[in-house]
């Protein structure tokens, strides 16, 4: 059963930034859009790249290592070479506390 497991402080992580959180063996890309937080899986299912390392421009971050695009907020994949999306996590904020639930 998915539950909510703490994965950073709100003060972690600046407006536009994103890091790479582990939960349950999961590489999961966290990123804070204007305030508010999302998680995506880390890797790209291009060839592995951690998209937390990406640019991120909007709601869309760019995979460092061929340049495949995906939405933040969905994990749709917006641009090429990347074959599929990847998986989304629900995020909430307890007090100062990010959550991920996986």
């Amino acid at each position: 059963m998915a539950q909510f497991t703490k994965v950073a402080s709100t003060a972690d992580l600046a407006p536009g930034a994103a890091k790479c959180v582990e939960v349950a063996g999961k590489k999961i890309a966290l990123f804070n859009l204007e305030g508010s937080f999302y998680a995506i899986d880390d890797t790209c299912t291009h060839r592995g790249g951690p998209l937390s390392e990406g640019e991120v421009s909007g709601e869309e971050v760019t995979c460092p290592w061929h340049g495949a695009i995906y939405n933040i907020k969905t994990g749709a994949v917006l641009g090429p070479p990347a074959p599929r999306g990847v998986a989304r996590y629900a995020v909430r904020v307890q007090g100062s506390d990010v959550e991920v639930e996986v």
